[in-house]
């Protein structure tokens, strides 16, 4: 297929997916907005109070990260599962797959329709933070790259998830039971430099803290990982994601009736 028809094809995706998020705009962002409020308000706020610093800064502070990262995960994928297993479920995706637009254009179409979700939430999280609390980015391209990246991960894993499910139960059992809880041990709401050495090498397994620490040093300029070894990580999951999304596409594994 030609370059421009891409380009075409490409725009379609994101258009249809950008006013899809905007259209149910009471459903994508007041909802992230309002539970982040409460999260500041009853661990940042009263919480806080009792727990004091963190990591040598407030606790409201120390939070914000994790919880912006918090918010990008499970909205870049929930976004992307909840699309392309519409898309599966009303038999759209056919239409995309029997059509010349590469298999790397689909993908690239609902991943960013995916990131626009995602950023637009963790956009709305940060200006809910400045209520609370002050932010000085400390490092402003560690931040912006570790958002994407993160974001781009969990879509593309949210895609392998709607090409498995069989029905719309199929699309809550990872977030509910394997999303969650890596998200909330990953560090979002501590440092894992207060775990024992055992759950300490324990939680080291777990992406997520890599994601949430990445971002933490990039706003505050402190994370309990090596960032490179963060970065590392996210691009091998990154890596990995593409080619099984990629092979899935192509083979129409769970997409063709």
């Amino acid at each position: 297929m030609s370059q421009p028809n891409s380009w075409v094809g490409y725009r379609t995706i994101v258009r249809k997916e950008v006013t899809r998020i905007v259209r149910i705009w009471g459903q994508t962002v007041v909802p992230p907005a309002i539970t982040m409020t409460l999260y500041f308000i009853i661990f940042g706020n009263l919480i806080g109070r009792r727990i004091g610093e963190m990591g040598g800064f407030d606790y409201m502070q120390f939070i914000v990260p994790g919880l912006v990262m918090m918010s990008v995960i499970t909205n870049s994928y929930g976004n992307m599962v909840s699309s392309f297993f519409g898309a599966k479920f009303g038999h759209h995706i056919e239409e995309l797959l029997v059509s010349p637009l590469p298999s790397s254009i689909i993908l690239a179409g609902y991943v960013t329709g995916a990131l626009v979700r995602g950023l637009m939430v963790g956009a709305v999280v940060i200006l809910v933070s400045l209520f609370f609390t002050r932010l000085e980015v400390q490092h402003p391209l560690i931040m912006v790259s570790v958002l994407l990246l993160t974001s781009v991960v969990f879509a593309m894993a949210g895609m392998v998830n709607a090409i498995f499910a069989q029905k719309f139960d199929d699309i809550a059992i990872i977030p509910t039971f394997v999303l969650t809880p890596l998200t909330y041990l990953g560090g979002v709401f501590y440092s894992i430099s207060l775990l024992p050495e055992f759950w300490q090498k324990v939680s080291a397994f777990n992406p997520i803290l890599y994601m949430v620490n990445g971002f933490r040093y990039g706003i505050l300029g402190v994370s309990d990982v090596n960032i490179v070894r963060a970065y590392a990580i996210m691009l091998v999951f990154a890596v990995l994601l593409f080619i099984t999304c990629m092979t899935l596409l192509r083979r129409g594994t769970g997409l063709r009736s």
